[in-house]
């Protein structure tokens, strides 16, 4: 408890001085890849998202899937990869392969799934080399470049605004 409260304070930090270093860069590209962020402690049904995102026009091979998780039970199998506050460090170092290489690719879409301001979160988020990000309203302003006023639990409502609005911006 008190590790976790220490660490979280320290990633805090970190989150923050990227924040205010990060820039507004918006490119007009087509969206062709996709990277989804959940955060599966407040949202369990990552599958039903990514069929969601297929009805809506994305291929499945376009996508690419993380999941954070606060706890991961010991026997518990999880088919995408997954990060937890484990596999980050003290300064914001991550420690594993499929993280740094979700981080590193260069998505033309990253929707960040998440409604609750978690510094691990955020950290990843910030960090993505994407060039368009999507999140909710409720999470920190200078995260995302697009925000999109809905609750977590209603997948196809998320969707059906997002593909809505990226038409708009004709960015599909």
């Amino acid at each position: 408890m008190f590790y976790k409260i220490i660490k979280d304070f320290f990633l805090k930090k970190i989150v923050t001085k990227r924040l205010l270093k990060q820039q507004s860069l918006l490119v007009q590209n087509k969206i062709v890849t996709l990277g989804v962020l959940v955060d599966e402690t407040y949202f369990s049904n990552t599958p039903g998202l990514l069929d969601q995102l297929c009805l809506q026009g994305f291929h499945r091979e376009q996508i690419t899937v993380l999941v954070y998780k606060d706890r991961i039970k010991s026997k518990e199998e999880i088919a995408v990869p997954f990060v937890s506050l484990k596999n980050i460090s003290w300064s914001g170092e991550i420690n594993k392969p499929d993280v740094n290489d979700f981080i590193t690719t260069p998505f033309d879409l990253l929707i960040n799934y998440y409604d609750v301001n978690k510094y691990p979160l955020l950290l990843l988020s910030i960090a993505s080399k994407a060039t368009f990000k999507v999140g909710f309203e409720s999470v920190d302003k200078r995260v995302n470049h697009f925000i999109i006023k809905a609750v977590v639990s209603q997948y196809e409502a998320f969707t059906f605004e997002l593909v809505k609005y990226l038409k708009i911006l004709n960015k599909i």
